[in-house]
């Protein structure tokens, strides 16, 4: 897939997010992918070139929409253009939108499903259209002409006819977020359920940042019936022995301070401000288990990940008793019996990179030419055999069985090359670029 988008809706309205809504959520979602943007009542981030990253797209989908769940998004849906999923989350077709082709998850959505076809909603029913499939099926002109531009733009860019333009949501340098509780809420503890909220758009941040925090602030405003003994709130300065993003360590340490801490007035919204923030450096997530850096026995451990990956995805290269430069090596399964094969001592340089094919070059009062004629430096050495590969490679002998004078040469602008000379049909002579020198 080219591109693939996650749609995530923060309300029903359908009504445009304002920077301060889409501000938490936007900040976690950069730690996926620098490209997030705002849509309608959602943020959008195109993830295609991440998914890797995370561990493939199933691990991917089931993170994003657990922590999703757990930022209030209220629907999360995925395709492969940003309207499309904006779409299907409106239609509540998260699921859909993971399967079968494009056209055929959007036709039987909804007219309200964009919203440049749910402003004509009214015009479009009376015409007989229920469905964003049955908008598509009326002529474009007269579409053009009895509706705005609009309406042909956002069909063409959900179907991924036509590309959309995104303005990009760039990282802050600071992170300060609010959360509006959705009642009062009497006890400290009580407000760890929207505090866990606002640590995840905290860690988003900091992942994208590549940082880690030391220190956090984490306050509580108190509501308007408040006591005036009770003051404003109050707040508590969290601090980590090292920079950490771990989102269960900084829950549980900010859980147990909020324990020690008894509410004056019930709270009405509560704030976390990133205080020191430091480069994080993050272990790369390596295949060799941990045990080689212990003094593990290197051809064990390639046992144990070609058992977990396949013998064919796990392979050394062997030198082979061959004068043919194709056939010198050859990869096999490395946790497969070594060869005592050796490869005879060459008497000439060999390059340091081999074309995949040697190229033909052009000749020029009987000398070969690439960029300029060749100076031959040293040489020749004769390569001739392959005949006894005759019998199982009959579609290629020709290619295997070789005859070849191999000389070091010098070209002005190209530097040393290793090039071949070889007798052709109606014993022309031919010669070939087949590699570079370092």
């Amino acid at each position: 897939m080219s591109t693939w988008w996650v749609a995530l809706r923060l309300n029903d309205t359908g009504s445009p997010l304002s920077p301060s809504e889409a501000a938490g959520v936007a900040m976690w979602a950069l730690q996926f992918t620098p490209r997030v943007a705002c849509l309608d009542e959602a943020v959008v981030m195109e993830v295609a070139a991440s998914i890797r990253l995370f561990g493939g797209l199933p691990a991917l989908t089931t993170r994003v929409m657990r922590e999703a769940a757990q930022l209030g998004v209220v629907s999360v849906a995925w395709a492969e253009t940003s309207l499309a999923a904006l779409a299907l989350a409106r239609a509540g077709s998260a699921e859909a939108g993971t399967k079968g082709v494009l056209a055929s998850r959007l036709d039987p959505l909804p007219l309200h499903a964009l919203s440049a076809v749910a402003r004509h909603g009214a015009t479009l029913s009376r015409l007989g259209c229920n469905t964003l499939g049955s908008v598509r099926q009326l002529p474009r002109g007269g579409i053009s002409r009895r509706f705005d531009q609009a309406l042909l733009v956002a069909l063409d860019q959900a179907y991924g006819l036509r590309p959309a333009v995104h303005d990009w949501l760039t990282v802050p340098d600071s992170f300060c977020q609010r959360l509006e509780l959705p009642g009062r809420i009497d006890n400290a503890a009580g407000l760890m359920h929207g505090a866990h909220r606002l640590l995840l758009q905290l860690c988003g941040w900091l992942a994208a940042r590549q940082a880690g925090i030391t220190s956090f602030v984490f306050a509580w405003c108190h509501d308007s019936l408040r006591p005036r003994s009770a003051g404003e709130g109050g707040q508590l300065q969290i601090r980590t022995a090292e920079p950490t993003r771990d989102i269960r360590h900084l829950s549980r340490l900010l859980s147990e301070h909020l324990a020690k801490v008894e509410l004056l007035a019930p709270a009405g919204d509560i704030t976390v401000q990133a205080d020191d923030i430091s480069p994080l450096e993050v272990q790369s997530a390596t295949l060799l288990p941990d045990t080689v850096r212990q003094g593990e026995v290197l051809a064990q451990t390639l046992e144990r990940i070609s058992a977990r990956l396949g013998p064919q995805r796990v392979q050394r290269p062997v030198l082979m008793e061959d004068h043919r430069l194709e056939w010198m090596q050859q990869w096999l399964p490395a946790p497969g019996k070594a060869s005592r094969n050796n490869a005879r001592t060459q008497r000439m340089p060999q390059p340091s990179w081999v074309l995949e094919a040697p190229l033909k070059l052009a000749m020029r009062d009987n000398r070969p030419m690439y960029q300029g004629p060749l100076q031959m430096l040293l040489g020749p050495e004769r390569i001739e055999g392959g005949w006894w590969h005759r019998s199982t490679h009959a579609d290629c002998a020709g290619m295997l069985n070789v005859q070849r004078d191999y000389w070091v040469a010098a070209s002005l602008h190209a530097g040393v090359l290793w090039v071949f000379q070889e007798r052709l049909s109606d014993d022309n002579m031919g010669w070939f670029l087949h590699g570079h020198f370092a």
